[in-house]
């Protein structure tokens, strides 16, 4: 598991297979099935960038489909992601 110091957005991620996302109004509910922990994605772009994920080869490049100034606040969604093995490392 990825603490949020230790992610690298120069590194490719993706998705943990263990997790399931169920789309919601405000966005979508992430549950792990292994850990059991239930995260709120409460932005819809965020869920998007979140599934897209491993079809870019860097978080960097899959974070270039989001405007410059909710860069930052996505960067700290998907280290907390991270933190909690929701998405993982390719």
């Amino acid at each position: 598991m990825t603490t949020a110091a230790e992610f690298d957005t120069s590194q490719g991620y993706r998705l943990n297979p263990q997790v399931a996302l169920r789309p919601e109004p405000f966005g979508a509910l992430a549950y792990h099935f292994g850990n059991r922990k239930l995260s709120f994605l409460k932005v819809p772009e965020l869920v998007d960038l979140v599934r897209g994920l491993g079809d870019h080869a860097t978080v960097e490049d899959a974070l270039l489909a989001v405007p410059e100034p909710r860069r930052a606040s996505f960067r700290r969604a998907l280290a907390s992601l991270a933190a909690t093995d929701m998405i993982r490392p390719r």
